[in-house]
């Protein structure tokens, strides 16, 4: 099994990081489970890496071929269908997903090495772009990165990044409808041609009937709509589905929830905002708004707790009723725990044994220490510690996939033994590693301390299941395994 290519230098680390992230993912839905897919994603990546090396190094073009054109990531999505298909040719395709055998044992997918002017109108669209035109196109209309993210990967003008991919647009249609002109058709897709073109460069035009009822029954006219029509935002998918092949959609949706994870998609930044005096000005109005709204609120319970107050009593008589009919306000451990109790962030999350001895001893002076109640992290609870003993509410096996002088790849697989609704898990490096990306999974670390949040994808896990993610990391002098696993609080044994 190959390990992944060492970066030859930061930047290619840089880009490494990046990739890996996306190959995992298209990986994960071609195989039929964790480990599959991270044995399908290292020897594509590796595949990919060496031939993207060899095209920039122009070591094809002495050889009499043409260099691969397409951007890094696709063409490292590619070399993991290729490597998919040489599977199943090996009879290892019980590794893949069963949808994926049958596709690969088709026509369909013969189209993608097959004569050149028959191929997806899509791959050859994008091959058709110069290099950092194709970056543009791909990052931000597949990867779903926001335009401002994107505009620095690439060293665009943020203020003009906008008009660029417009540009860019435009130029992938026209290589677009050249090479739907340029692909052998029969007589009635060649008549309809011209006119498909007509009618799918303006929003606002009908699309005749004819023409509607040839693009519900020929395969060939209705992906090339699909690539010439800008308008309705069916790009992303043509793009996906063409230059991928199976599971382009799947890969697009996985795409663009991560980058809602990672990124905070939806959630406008400043680099992404024009100008900010119209919002700076709404929200101070809101502000303002829902600070009388408060005010209004306090002031009528306290004067509803004044009306209610008893009177005619001594103060102790009031000390009395009041100690034996509420619960202190300061108590920090209400019994039972409210549902309104505060969880702590995933950043400083502590094992379920730990959090409880630290409260323990900041329980007030002639308490018992047994009043003292640990409130659990959120997710599905799990067995205290005591129980753990017997029956560990989890098992992890952490496997380093690979490693260079400065960083290191690793996966994590936990089986949970009971289902959950999410997830978090946390463990601690012992020589100052660093997280710097994760896949499948939100990361957060606090000194030694990292926590893995679920995705909205993966979040749930059967009774018995596994849950998996995987990471890139930093590393200096030395790189120790982790240790001290934890799911939703509750310790996990280490699988042998």
């Amino acid at each position: 099994m190959p390990d992944l290519p060492t970066p030859q230098d930061a930047a290619e680390a840089a880009l490494f990081s990046e990739c890996w992230d996306a190959v995992l993912a298209y990986a994960d839905l071609c195989t039929s489970g964790s480990t599959a897919a991270a044995q399908l994603g290292r020897e594509a990546f590796a595949h990919g890496t060496r031939e993207a090396r060899a095209a920039e190094t122009g070591q094809l073009r002495s050889a009499g071929r043409r260099a691969a054109r397409l951007p890094r990531i696709p063409l490292l999505l590619t070399a993991v269908r290729t490597t998919a298909a040489a599977w199943e040719e090996e009879g290892q395709g019980h590794k893949l997903d069963p949808d994926l055998r049958l596709w690969l044992n088709s026509d369909k997918a013969d189209r993608y090495t097959g004569p050149p002017l028959t191929r997806p109108l899509a791959l050859r669209g994008l091959r058709d772009l110069q290099q950092a035109d194709a970056e543009l196109l791909w990052l931000a209309e597949v990867e779903a990165l926001p335009l401002s993210v994107v505009a620095r990967r690439l060293g665009l003008d943020p203020a003009t990044a906008a008009d660029e991919l417009q540009q860019v647009r435009t130029l992938f249609r026209d290589r677009c409808h050249r090479n739907h002109l340029d692909t052998p058709m029969d007589a009635q897709c060649r008549s309809y041609a011209r006119l498909l073109d007509a009618v799918t460069r303006s929003s606002a035009a009908d699309t005749p009937g004819d023409l509607s009822r040839h693009l519900a029954t020929c395969v060939q006219c209705a992906e090339a709509a699909a690539c010439l029509r800008l308008h309705g935002g069916g790009l992303p998918g043509a793009l996906a589905g063409g230059v991928i092949g199976w599971g382009g959609l799947a890969y697009l949706e996985r795409r663009r929830r991560a980058a809602e994870v990672r990124l905070g998609a939806g959630r406008p930044g400043p680099a992404d905002k024009a100008t900010g005096e119209p919002e700076d000005a709404e929200q101070k109005a809101r502000v303002a708004r829902n600070g009388l709204l408060v005010a209004a609120v306090l002031v009528s319970v306290l004067a509803l707790g004044v009306s209610m107050m008893p009177f005619g009593g001594s103060g102790d008589d009031l000390g009395a009723r009041g100690d034996a009919g509420r619960q202190p306000v300061a108590d920090p451990n209400p019994d039972p725990p409210l549902p309104s109790a505060p969880t702590l962030p995933p950043a400083t999350s502590k094992p379920a044994g730990r959090t409880t001895q630290d409260t323990s001893k900041s329980a007030k002076p002639g308490k018992p220490e047994s009043s003292n109640r640990h409130t659990e992290p959120q997710g599905t609870s799990s067995p205290t510690k005591g129980d753990e003993s017997e029956s560990p509410a989890c098992r992890v096996e952490y496997d380093l996939v690979n490693q260079w002088p400065d960083g290191f790849q690793a996966t994590v697989t936990v089986t949970s033994s009971k289902s959950l609704d999410s997830w978090r898990v946390s463990w601690s490096f012992r020589d100052g590693q660093h997280v710097g990306q994760m896949w499948d999974a939100a990361v957060s670390q606090d000194g030694s301390r990292v926590t893995a949040t679920s995705a909205d994808y993966n979040k749930s896990v059967p009774e018995g299941g596994d849950l998996a993610f995987g990471f890139l990391a930093s590393w200096r002098g030395k790189n120790s395994p982790p240790y001290d696993f934890t799911l939703n609080g509750q310790d996990c044994a280490k699988s042998s």
